[in-house]
């Protein structure tokens, strides 16, 4: 009990510090990105976190480096329940698309925005000034795909182990065709890093309904590209009431994601 307390009373701390942070930022632009073409940040929310929306959004908005694009997708109608300050954030567009669910934060950018560096997010957690900096250096060291936060997949007989065995949340750099990314905390792609089904609705609709994660590993793999894993272990911090571990926490214990691998496995053959 005092451990729970004691855990809670350091989370508090620590998000009272990370709205402090993005409050103190400049509201200017950041510095230019360099890249050999347009860098968007996609993401994608719904009404149950709207409440903590702008807390993610302005620390998005307020990046050292400055993105082209900073484009929120939204279910239609959606977009008439957004509490009336995030509309009116600079640097934000504010789209529609189909009720696609996590996929809603990388699909409709890859098809409105092809050609360009598209970083994705999470809508329920604190990024740091210089997150979209460190994604962008890498971009700009060579990496096609690069990310904060990475497990490695555990083989078994040259297949996939189950998604528990793996090795979750490394602690240090790497690339390899094991590397596996994690979109909470952020993941950059190059043009050109995905197989072309990676758009189609109706093949990720049925093969993996709630694991983007194992989808766009699939459609990467397929086109030859391994993602990079930057910086060490990363750590979530996610926004009070944001609702954000229902997926997740399904993904985790497997019930999600090895589904998904089962069926891309069923479908396309191991690519790793």
């Amino acid at each position: 009990m005092i451990s729970d307390a004691f855990r809670a009373f350091k989370h508090r701390r620590r998000l009272i510090r990370a709205k402090a942070e993005i409050a103190a930022r400049p509201v200017g632009p950041g510095r230019p990105h360099g890249l050999p073409g347009t860098l968007v940040v996609s993401l994608t929310s719904y009404p149950a976190r709207f409440a903590t929306l702008g807390l993610t959004l302005r620390g998005i908005l307020r990046q050292s480096v400055q993105p082209d694009r900073v484009i929120l997708w939204l279910d239609e109608g959606d977009e008439a329940r957004l509490p009336r300050d995030i509309p009116d954030l600079p640097g934000l567009e504010i789209r529609t698309c189909p009720a696609w669910r996590s996929y809603k934060k990388i699909v409709p950018t890859l098809r409105d925005a092809p050609g360009s560096f598209v970083v994705t997010a999470d809508d329920d957690i604190y990024y740091p000034a210089g997150w979209l900096e460190k994604l962008v250096g890498a971009a700009q060291g060579g990496a096609r795909i690069a990310c904060h936060r990475a497990h490695r997949i555990a083989l078994r007989g040259g297949r996939p182990a189950p998604y528990a065995e793996w090795r979750h949340n490394v602690d240090a750099p790497e690339r390899s065709s094991l590397t596996f990314l994690t979109g909470v905390s952020g993941v950059i792609y190059a043009p050109g890093v995905f197989h072309p089904d990676v758009t189609r609705d109706d093949l990720f609709s049925r093969l993996a309904p709630r694991s983007d994660d194992v989808w766009l590993y699939w459609m990467h793999r397929l086109a030859g590209i391994e993602a990079q894993k930057i910086g060490g272990r990363a750590r979530i911090l996610e926004w009070e009431g944001s609702q954000a571990q229902s997926l997740r926490s399904e993904n985790l214990h497997g019930t999600g994601n090895d589904q998904a691998v089962a069926a891309l496995l069923e479908h396309y053959g191991w690519p790793g």
